[in-house]
């Protein structure tokens, strides 16, 4: 068996968020108007505009990517497209404990829409945890994962989650970073082996950031397992700030079968909800969103040499 995989470097600028950039970036619930609709695709929009900024300044084409829903971004995701620039929607739904597709029965449609580079999941998948559960989503998942195949023009994108089981955190006394660092690592392996075995075959993973180069190594090594030499992980960034974030892109570059990184929230945040408030001017927000993406660039090409 041979999966195609994806190997080149691949730097990510993610702003698919949904659920979350409705209700914590402006405080909204419920249905939205379409005056609503419009502002967040607007606010989305300026850091479509620092992505465009940080590639004019030298960040490559040929490695740069932004992730945008449809919801919001069917814009610039025509946009990108003109440009040439590589994309990635979601197709999971937005904000949900167990993976359902956004657009149910109709997830090929919207796909094939905008034929984009990637196709995203978000998935959250602990091996230890509900059965069942892991079962129905591993059932969706791989109808997903032989679509794309088929379909032979996205790419598959695994964004992998593994939450911890209430038991999990119990053995280590509610110690959220010594499951970080002690048991998740073990787990993700473990979860990737189920997935392959249930026919899911991710081009990409995406996975939680590692504070250690030997769980990098082992990660990259199970997600490369049994001919699936070219297939490639990228380091998402939890929202976290600079210096963790920094810290879990050189651990991981170097690492063969590392390409890059998703770097979202830890880009765009702070200069969006500085503008949303009135306290910095647009061009300020879309330039400091340029400059932490060059910013993080080049954190992880530094850390290749290391």
């Amino acid at each position: 068996m041979t999966i195609a995989g994806f190997d080149q470097p691949l730097y990510i600028l993610p702003f698919d968020h949904r659920a979350s950039f409705q209700t914590k970036m402006f405080g909204w619930k419920g249905v939205l108007s379409p005056e609503q609709t419009a502002r967040i695709a607007s606010a989305k929009q300026v850091i479509y505009d620092g992505f465009k900024a940080a590639l004019a300044a030298g960040i490559p084409e040929k490695k740069a990517a932004i992730l945008v829903d449809e919801r919001f971004g069917a814009a610039i995701l025509r946009d990108a497209a003109s440009h040439g620039y590589m994309t990635a929607i979601p197709a999971e739904k937005s904000g949900e404990d167990e993976f359902a597709f956004e657009y149910g029965e109709a997830f090929a449609e919207h796909i094939e829409a905008f034929q984009p580079t990637f196709c995203k999941v978000l998935v959250r998948y602990n091996p230890e945890g509900d059965r069942a559960l892991n079962r129905r989503q591993a059932e969706l998942l791989k109808r997903l994962s032989q679509y794309l195949r088929e379909q032979g023009r996205s790419r598959f994108l695994f964004e992998l989650l593994v939450p911890a089981e209430e038991e999990q955190l119990q053995r280590l006394h509610g110690n959220t970073q010594a499951y970080d660092l002690e048991l998740r690592p073990r787990l993700m392996v473990e979860t990737i082996e189920q997935l392959q075995d249930a026919d899911v075959e991710p081009d990409v993973w995406k996975i939680e950031g590692l504070d250690r180069r030997e769980d990098c190594q082992k990660i990259a090594a199970v997600a490369r397992r049994g001919g699936r030499s070219k297939v490639g992980c990228i380091v998402l960034g939890r929202g976290a700030d600079d210096e963790k974030v920094s810290h879990w892109l050189t651990t991981a570059a170097g690492v063969p079968g590392f390409i890059g990184f998703a770097v979202g929230r830890t880009d765009f945040w702070e200069p969006l909800t500085a503008w949303l408030a009135g306290t910095i001017t647009r061009d300020d927000s879309v330039n400091r969103i340029a400059g932490r993406y060059r910013h993080f660039v080049e954190v992880y090409e530094r850390g290749q040499s290391i």
